[in-house]
């Protein structure tokens, strides 16, 4: 560790100003420096809660490459870089990853005061499962980057969450319910901890219809209920997994071992229909 200096990310309210914890207004009124996406939004957040920044400089997705060694330079000479983000917790799906990297890689503290965070607000008042689940942010906008991230979410077994902003949320329903399903669960949470706060669940088809019947304002939490637990293996599907590992130059025995422990069923059944006269393989 060299000097006092430290980087202290500071956890904003999602909406309601009265979320802004005691020791976030703390942190804030001792940092040398405070990084925010929006010098006006962050000014006022400021002076709602009475601190006079030393020096406030606009850290954004096009200026954290830039700012990281200047503010980084700061905390070698012993001085105290606060983060903010417009919105909940700096570096999810907000800057701050790369500045939080390039200080601890520094050997300098990295120190958290926890906030609010959208993501996990929409979670809870979701209804569903809780106990696992991922976050995925923003899908991707097009092409085959979006389709490969609908194609590995329609097999995900926890509860997804996902961002969308509000010009975007008809498209990517509609997208989650062709890739997901229309009949899977999800919500739909906006304007989280404000006056207007809404939560709507259903299905993603029924989520589709509603979606065209509203005027989607502010941004959306997307939640998504897990892929159900996939059925017993029938013998067809033992069957073409054995072929297709066989094809690959893989022994029938070999290939029914593998088999049998991925779909935890007994290795001799699935030998037995591997060697069955349809499927026999003379190199065994």
């Amino acid at each position: 560790m060299s000097g006092p200096g430290r980087l202290v990310l500071v956890g904003t309210p999602i909406g309601n100003l009265g979320d802004l914890a005691p020791r976030a207004i703390d942190a804030l009124a001792a940092a040398d420096v405070v990084a925010c996406e929006d010098t006006r939004r962050t000014g006022r957040l400021l002076q709602h809660a009475g601190v006079k920044a030393r020096s406030l400089v606009t850290v954004n997705d096009h200026t954290e490459a830039a700012r990281t060694r200047d503010l980084l330079a700061r905390i070698d000479r012993g001085e105290i870089v606060a983060v903010v983000t417009d919105a909940g917790m700096p570096g999810i799906s907000d800057p701050g990853e790369r500045l939080v990297r390039a200080v601890a890689a520094a050997g300098h503290v990295v120190e958290v005061i926890p906030g609010p965070s959208a993501a996990i607000a929409g979670l809870v008042a979701s209804g569903l499962p809780t106990g696992r689940f991922c976050f995925e942010g923003f899908l991707p906008r097009k092409g085959s980057a979006r389709t490969e991230r609908l194609t590995a979410l329609a097999d995900e077994r926890r509860t997804v969450v996902l961002y969308e902003a509000p010009h975007r949320l008809a498209r990517t329903l509609a997208d989650l319910s062709g890739a997901l399903g229309p009949d899977r669960r999800c919500a739909l949470a906006r304007e989280l901890t404000k006056l207007h706060e809404e939560v709507w669940r259903g299905s993603l088809s029924a989520a589709v219809d509603h979606c065209a019947e509203v005027d989607p304002r502010g941004e959306y939490v997307v939640v998504v209920d897990g892929a159900p637990p996939p059925g017993p293996a029938t013998d067809d599907e033992l069957r073409d997994e054995v072929r297709r590992l066989r094809d690959r130059g893989m022994s029938t025995r070999d290939a029914s071992t593998e088999v049998a422990a991925r779909f935890d069923v007994p290795r001799r059944r699935v030998y037995a229909l591997a060697t069955s006269p349809s499927d026999a393989d003379p190199a065994g």
